[in-house]
């Protein structure tokens, strides 16, 4: 595409990235990620483990570039507009932790979640760095997550 006509939809850099976001929010999170762990998962409690075996296919992808929300977030940082979505879709995942918590009785879910997405985010990170096997160790840890909000 020209650069001309990417201007003509997207007046600056950060509209562009901002629609990128959205998108991938849209595509990924909801359409994908949220589907497949729902999907798989039997129970409620076993929706939260199915979110590292996702992770675990998306991982060793031919593909796999990490997390666009993180990786905004990294590179802009949390004031700029572009971290600010970022944070605000990571927020969403979180959201959406805290629902699977709920629905699996697990007491403190805000709480739970945040813990939750920490190993989340901790596994991408490490599988960027290399670290296939980062979704399973994560998955390992998680148990003992879940037994201290049970």
């Amino acid at each position: 595409m020209a650069k001309a006509t990417l201007y003509r939809h997207f007046r600056t850099k950060d509209e562009l990235v901002l629609s990128f976001l959205e998108q991938r929010e849209e595509l990924w999170t909801k359409e994908f990620f949220e589907a497949e762990v729902r999907r798989r998962g039997a129970t409620p409690e076993e929706r939260l483990f199915v979110i590292f075996d996702v992770f675990d296919e998306w991982f060793r992808a031919e593909r796999f570039e990490a997390c666009s929300f993180i990786n905004t977030l990294l590179e802009m940082g949390p004031e700029h507009v572009l971290g600010r979505a970022a944070v605000v879709y990571l927020e969403n995942i979180r959201a959406l932790v805290a629902t699977l918590a709920a629905e699996a009785g697990l007491r403190d879910t805000e709480s739970f979640a945040s813990s939750w997405q920490l190993l989340m985010k901790g596994s991408i990170v490490s599988a960027a760095g290399g670290d296939l096997e980062a979704a399973q160790r994560a998955k390992a840890m998680a148990r003992l997550v879940i037994d201290q909000y049970r």
